[in-house]
């Protein structure tokens, strides 16, 4: 399924963090459905319609660029700055066009279904025009989210330092929550151990993670 409802879709990949409590190892690189995190991360994007589709990736992430050759993906890198995933989102963000919606994945969020990703994308043209799409399993929101245009200069305004949540907004038809089946949207990898634990329970239900 494309992007095909509402308007056009950038995709924002974010992986500017230093990936401390993996060593320093990128996250990016991870294996996920037979391929490195971020190139199969791009490549759902791509074949969900995004364009353009920018990674944004911290120091020491020059080994990541491979894992998207061949594929059209802008790189944006960034300095580590600690607790500064806003300013990583501002630097990917200075590189998209106006006027489009975004789709903000971060790598820390890998294991999200296909499938997932298009539902998201699809809801943009239902139940009015709310202003986030934020996906739900089980009750607990989770990643990507997908932002409307108008709703953007807000995340570019706030300090770099400032928590993206401080730009979500308030009114409760301002924020469409998508429930959905996936165990992906909150398996946050940020540890070796996460990660190998919800490989584990992938596993066991028949995911091929």
């Amino acid at each position: 399924m494309g992007v095909g409802m509402g308007s056009r879709c950038a995709a924002l990949l974010l992986s500017g963090g230093g990936s401390r409590r993996w060593g320093g190892a990128p996250k990016s690189l991870l294996p996920v459905r037979g391929r490195p995190a971020l190139g199969y991360m791009a490549e759902v994007a791509l074949r969900a319609g995004c364009d353009p589709i920018v990674a944004v990736l911290g120091p020491g992430q020059e080994s990541a660029e491979s894992a998207v050759v061949g594929l059209p993906v802008r790189i944006v890198h960034v300095p580590d700055h600690p607790q500064a995933r806003t300013g990583s989102i501002q630097a990917g963000l200075a590189t998209v066009p106006g006027g489009l919606d975004l789709l903000l994945w971060p790598v820390d969020h890998p294991l999200v279904r296909p499938e997932t990703v298009s539902a998201l994308l699809a809801a943009r043209g239902a139940r009015g025009r709310p202003s986030w799409w934020v996906p739900e399993f089980e009750g607990r929101s989770g990643h990507p989210v997908v932002i409307a245009a108008n709703a953007l200069p807000q995340i570019r305004a706030l300090p770099v330092e400032a928590s993206l949540r401080e730009a979500r907004p308030e009114p409760p038809d301002e924020l469409c929550r998508l429930p959905v089946d996936d165990p992906g949207v909150v398996a946050n990898v940020d540890t070796p151990e996460a990660y190998r634990r919800f490989r584990e329970a992938g596993s066991a239900r028949g995911e091929d993670w």
